[in-house]
């Protein structure tokens, strides 16, 4: 059971300005794409800032000479970005924390591979009950602690999940419990587990 990585939700066809790109064509660019920010690069393909559509208006506003304004002298910089590898869970929070709508993407030499933002984010939060359901059971019961899948009866709702069934031991229901919460999408866990005895979980032999 693994958190769902910024690689496999972001787009990879990502529209990025140059230091010298002139505000008229970023302009055109954020217009054309309908998109709120543009990472800038350099040479290599190294993130060295963003600008978003607010960065633009303001400097275009303040400048009486539009056609001399480059992404270089409007980008916000440095720019906040994530990895591939890096969970969604991460980029969500990073997003709450710096009110960002998107996030550039960079592998380990920083260089710009993909674009992240706030709709693919929140694709995840909302995923389908039954998938939800079928996580529960497969990757955290059956593949992860070597359960029956008939040992739990799994109820989602909203990203609520209802657990029950009898366990052997308290602390199997616990580490039910812990990992499930830990499954994006899953927003509560009721927990109704049974169990044997007072124990800690073993796998079986």
């Amino acid at each position: 059971m693994k958190h769902r990585r910024v690689g496999s939700v972001m787009s990879g066809d990502v529209v990025s300005a140059r230091r010298t790109t002139p505000a008229d064509d970023m302009a055109r660019w954020l217009a054309e794409y309908d998109i709120s920010g543009l990472p800038v690069v350099d040479a290599e393909d190294r993130v060295i800032g963003i600008v978003s559509t607010t960065d633009l208006t303001q400097a275009r506003r303040a400048s009486d000479t539009d056609g001399t304004l480059t992404a270089g002298a409007v980008m916000s910089a440095p720019a906040r970005t994530v990895r591939a590898d890096d969970s969604v869970v991460r980029a969500a929070r990073l997003m709450c924390t710096s009110g960002l709508e998107r996030l550039p993407v960079v592998d380990e030499e920083a260089r710009l591979v993909g674009m992240v933002t706030r709709r693919d984010v929140l694709r995840i939060f909302a995923r389908p009950d039954a998938e939800i359901r079928e996580e529960v059971i497969d990757d955290i019961a059956v593949r992860a602690l070597w359960l029956s899948p008939h040992s739990l009866d799994v109820a989602v709702q909203d990203g609520v999940v209802t657990l029950s069934g009898h366990l052997e031991s308290s602390g199997t229901a616990a580490i039910v419990v812990r990992m499930t919460r830990q499954i994006d999408g899953v927003t509560g866990v009721v927990d109704r587990l049974t169990y044997r005895c007072e124990a800690p979980y073993r796998p079986p032999a």
